[in-house]
């Protein structure tokens, strides 16, 4: 059995003349099918991605490109490397390159030393992977854990009167890994946001960010926990459902059973679990409205789940006032005009009555590019 409920998805279209979009084009309607011959011209292609990993492949390349950055290279079969456009080379890495500010290189680095016990991090993988949502986690909320301030106004914004005050962001973090007051296992969240409700509540935003993931990650070992914490909780409609431990949802129920213990244990008093991920990501975006089919009550209790857009999220950077911010965002995550730029499309026009007459020719093997 599933919830009929309406999916909490919020979403973003990008208004023409807006800060994020100087051009006027306003939001891109579809992502294309890049052809094969442009992602290897920018050494962007990798045959398994996906249509928006392909797309958003391409970006990092020419975000690269465009701020010449030496390329990376990715590992290939029988220990075999080659370059792709998509990552830069460790020595850029080592400098910080994959972060969008100075400040957040520097940041990423002491949390990459002072690191919890346990996390998951990949060191090469985020200074030199530009697709990956590692870097990504950085570049989005780095800012807003120099600036409470701002980061209260920007989660005020998205979920009015949820948090009042914003004391605490913690990076990749989970209560206690291995402990069996909480799940017992290695689950954690990208994001931690900690602070207060209007009454003093104490209350947390327990954030998982997806760019181009699919929600197709291998399945975890699941610790006996869950089956002890989920049919206790309330919160799904059949807690002993196989779907919930399997993909695309199998690390959204995780989580949310390891924000459960976090009330539950006196941690906090109240929590909401919030995803993002890009609006045209369609595996990330299926995999939230799934999880939400499961939810006994998604946008209520003391635990909700709310899923925003990647581009919604930046439009709420922007809106209180940090505009560089969400302007190097917008480019280097979500400007996907630049994909449409790269493909040399003529204007759909009319047609004329002399254009009936001649026939349609194509060069050889242009159509066939696409496949």
């Amino acid at each position: 059995m599933t919830s009929t409920a309406h999916s909490p998805i919020a979403d973003a279209r990008t208004s023409p003349g807006s800060t994020l979009d100087p051009s006027g084009l306003g939001s891109v309607p579809a992502l294309p099918i890049v052809p094969e011959t442009i992602l290897r011209q920018h050494r962007a292609f990798i045959s398994t991605d996906n249509r928006f990993r392909a797309a958003a492949r391409l970006l990092q390349a020419l975000w690269r490109e465009d701020r010449n950055l030496p390329i990376g290279v990715h590992p290939g079969r029988e220990g075999k490397t080659r370059r792709l456009g998509s990552s830069i080379a460790v020595s850029a890495g080592m400098t910080g390159a994959n972060f969008i500010h100075p400040a957040i290189a520097r940041l990423a680095k002491r949390e990459m030393i002072y690191r919890e016990a346990g996390a998951a991090y990949d060191d090469v993988r985020l200074l030199t992977n530009l697709l990956s949502s590692q870097p990504l986690v950085f570049n989005l909320f780095g800012p807003l854990k120099l600036d409470l301030a701002t980061a209260t106004a920007v989660f005020d914004a998205l979920a009015p009167g949820f948090m009042t005050e914003i004391s605490e962001i913690l990076f990749e973090h989970s209560p206690g890994r291995g402990d069996l007051r909480f799940s017992g296992d290695g689950t954690a969240f990208d994001i931690l946001v900690r602070g207060f409700g209007p009454t003093g509540q104490r209350r947390f935003i327990a954030i998982e960010v997806k760019y181009s993931e699919s929600g197709q990650e291998a399945l975890p070992r699941f610790s006996g926990r869950y089956d002890d914490i989920a049919p206790g909780s309330g919160l799904f409609i059949d807690a002993t459902s196989p779907t919930l431990r399997t993909n695309p949802v199998q690390q959204l129920f995780r989580q949310m059973c390891l924000a459960h213990t976090m009330i539950e244990t006196g941690l906090h008093d109240e929590g909401l679990h919030l995803f993002i991920a890009p609006a045209l990501n369609t595996p990330a975006q299926h995999a939230a409205t799934s999880f939400v089919r499961h939810l006994a009550s998604p946008q209520e209790g003391r635990l909700p789940f709310m899923a925003v857009t990647l581009e919604r999220f930046i439009e709420i950077l922007a809106d209180v006032g940090t505009t560089g911010h969400a302007r190097a965002l917008h480019r280097r995550y979500c400007d996907w005009w630049l994909i449409d730029g790269e493909l040399n499309l003529e204007d759909a026009s009319g047609c004329d009555d002399d254009g009936f007459a001649r026939p349609a020719v194509t060069p050889a093997g242009e159509m066939g590019s696409a496949a």
